[in-house]
């Protein structure tokens, strides 16, 4: 579990980083070589049910890596609870792995601290061109008119998954398309003994994918057009208030859940124990858990009103992870040809099949093993109804203050106490008066 100490290092070393890109950049060397070009170490983000999923999935596409080029791979699979500080450290040190994954929403904030690889025309080309990868999952990988800090991985999006016996006992006959729906049903489930909808309410991350989409749909941001927190403001407050408020008002999510932060939402979801999940692109997970994609349906994250489309319909952040180079590396082309290897379209198919998520790489993604009910859902969000956060630098500190504050608040309805507009504002301005001055 992520505690508030680890998110004020987070925070704190966030604040190293930037200082450090202001000198520079963030590698102790300023650029890589090919020192070593027999070796690359990767860092890998946690995406199955557990590190052991992950190595199964990745060892034997780096030993097919290996077999083609002669470079040996290291890998590490990173949590996510310890991935962000992880890479942060790293951009200030210049001691990183030569690869890494990182969260597509961190792209800006990483991109400030001149550690990573800036993929110009010419890095693109050695992969196959930018033209192959999806307008969506390019849009979060750096700010607005410079060059990507990385490139796109996996693509995901939020979905609400429910069990469908769950569901028919409670007597009711499809998933929730609003929040008032969705309360409503809760009830209804609750009256039968089972929890209505799982969240992960102490992962920092999860608050801030889950706030953000509420605050579009309240018409509101985050952040000012010219980059500026904006934490305060009427929409925002209300949206943090009416998600923490499914537990804390509306008994939707069970107070147990404000103490989750590794995926224990989605094993109660997959034991029957919940009746609901909101998560990105849970079938793989859920398959490693034992359960049939017989036993749930798949559903459009729930709006305020009507259907999920654009403006205030929005109904998932662009979740996905994209593949990151340190500069500094000391295999420059062996870490290309990396890149270029987990982007190929072969690969694109199985390990995006292997995590139930959406390739970023067009051909890959028209192909028909993403064709399916499951993934249906999933593409038309990302197409239609989902929108990318903040590119901004300080992002990543955002989720670490904001996503703090949830976690509190949170805890506050856990333990009892009232959640109101008064002590949600007072939060979001803690949190951001934490953010660096622009």
């Amino acid at each position: 579990m992520r505690s508030i100490r680890a998110a004020a290092v987070g925070a704190v070393t966030l604040s190293l980083a930037l200082a450090a890109s202001a000198c520079g950049g963030g590698s102790s060397t300023g650029g890589g070589s090919n020192d070593s070009p027999k070796t690359l170490t990767y860092w890998a983000s946690n995406q199955g049910a557990s590190i052991a999923v992950d190595k199964k999935v990745l060892q034997p596409e780096l030993d097919k890596f290996e077999k083609q080029t002669g470079i040996k791979v290291k890998l590490e699979v990173v949590p996510w609870s310890d991935l962000l500080n992880r890479i942060l450290t790293a951009t200030t040190s210049g001691q990183g792995p030569d690869v890494l994954n990182i969260g597509n929403t961190w792209s800006a904030s990483l991109q400030a601290t001149g550690a990573l690889l800036p993929w110009d025309a010419k890095n693109f080309a050695k992969i196959g061109g930018r033209d192959r990868f999806v307008d969506s999952a390019l849009g979060s990988t750096g700010a607005q008119g410079k060059d990507p800090a990385a490139v796109p991985l996996y693509s995901m999006a939020y979905a609400l998954y429910y069990n469908k016996k769950i569901f028919a006992d409670a007597g009711i006959a499809k998933p929730p398309a609003t929040w008032a729906e969705l309360v409503a049903d809760g009830k209804k489930i609750s009256a039968k003994g089972k929890s209505a909808l799982g969240a992960a309410g102490a992962n920092l991350a999860e608050n801030i994918h889950h706030v953000f989409v509420f605050a579009k749909q309240h018409g509101a941001d985050f952040f000012t057009a010219d980059g500026k927190p904006d934490f305060t403001s009427d929409g925002v407050v209300a949206a943090v208030k009416q998600y923490v408020g499914l537990m804390a008002k509306d008994k939707a999510i069970p107070t147990g859940d404000a103490e989750y932060a590794q995926n224990q939402s989605v094993s109660d979801f997959a034991k029957g124990k919940q009746a609901m999940l909101l998560w990105q692109s849970a079938a793989a997970n859920l398959k490693s858990q034992g359960m049939s994609e017989d036993d749930y349906g798949i559903a459009p994250v729930p709006v305020q009103s009507g259907t999920p489309g654009t403006g205030t319909q929005v109904n998932s952040m662009v979740a996905g992870i994209n593949l990151a180079v340190f500069k500094n590396t000391d295999n420059l082309d062996g870490a290309t040809k990396f890149v270029k290897f987990m982007t190929s379209d072969a690969e694109q198919k199985t390990l995006n099949t292997a995590y139930s998520s959406i390739p970023p790489v067009k051909a890959a993604q028209s192909d028909a093993a993403f064709t399916g009910p499951t993934t249906a859902v999933l593409k038309d969000t990302l197409a239609t109804s989902a929108a990318a956060l903040p590119q901004v630098a300080a992002e990543s500190q955002f989720e670490t203050t904001v996503g703090t504050a949830v976690k509190s608040l949170f805890a506050d309805a856990a333990a009892g106490r009232p959640v109101t507009t008064d002590s949600v504002k007072a939060a979001l301005q803690k949190a951001q008066q934490q953010m660096p001055a622009k």
